[in-house]
């Protein structure tokens, strides 16, 4: 197969065995700072998805509750498959950026709304779910020691 610019369609979806989170990319910038993208996979490729009501609801969760462990988040961003989310850090290694991962995820299950739910800070603030995305979340963290394997 030939080999493409997008990482992620370089990766056999058919071998990875989710959930996992591996490293997608790490660019070295001209100041040499490092920036590194996790892939944050939920469910299994092209088997099962998350709704967008979860999806969302987690987006804006982690998106928010994240920069209360870490200023090292850049961004937090749904998959378009919806099978997970990208994490953008600023130089968070694997050892670093897991237990931050985590520590956020168990803060969702303790959140009482998602932050930023309405139509004056969301572009379509009606479509959240905080039961959806805490269930989704859950599961995650249910396999927490499965997160470092990727491929099945």
């Amino acid at each position: 197969m030939e080999k493409m610019n997008v990482e992620s369609f370089n990766l056999d979806h058919t071998k990875v065995s989710a959930p996992y989170v591996r490293i997608a990319d790490r660019k070295e910038l001209p100041a040499g700072d490092v920036l590194i993208k996790y892939d944050v996979r939920f469910t299994q490729p092209n088997t099962d998805h998350l709704e967008m009501k979860a999806i969302h609801s987690i987006e804006h969760l982690t998106a928010e509750l994240m920069r209360n462990h870490t200023d090292k988040l850049i961004d937090f961003g749904p998959m378009g498959c919806q099978t997970g989310f990208y994490a953008l850090t600023l130089g968070l290694e694997p050892q670093d950026f897991l237990p931050i991962l985590e520590a956020s995820f168990k803060d969702i299950l303790q959140a009482t709304e998602v932050p930023a739910a309405n139509e004056v800070q969301c572009g379509w603030g009606a479509n959240h779910s905080l039961k959806d995305a805490q269930e989704a979340v859950s599961q995650f963290l249910d396999h927490r020691s499965e997160w470092e394997t990727v491929m099945a």
